[in-house]
């Protein structure tokens, strides 16, 4: 059965918006890591949105945008890491 977002808390309604927010830009920021700085912006912004997201009934949805949000920052910064280890070479 469809739950019916009309009487929806609008605060409840917006802290599901970001849950979902918060998978979705999470996954984006993995294949925007290959830019450190977009995997990072973009990272924090759904890491954000999921802390968000944990107080509405869509915890669980929340909680795996938290995961996939720390792990496109890891991604981002190892390959940031790893970009500037090329530029400078070892001799």
């Amino acid at each position: 059965m469809e739950p019916n977002y009309q009487n929806l808390d609008p605060e409840e309604r917006i802290n599901k918006f970001l849950a979902v927010v918060s998978v979705l830009l999470g996954s984006a920021s993995i294949c925007a890591g290959i830019v450190p700085i977009m995997g990072l912006i973009g990272g924090a912004i759904s890491l954000f949105a999921g802390i968000r997201g944990r107080h509405s009934e869509s915890n669980k949805l929340a909680t795996f945008g938290i995961i996939i949000s720390a792990f496109a920052l890891t991604v981002s910064v190892v390959y940031a890491i790893f970009v500037q280890i090329g530029k400078h070479g070892n001799p």
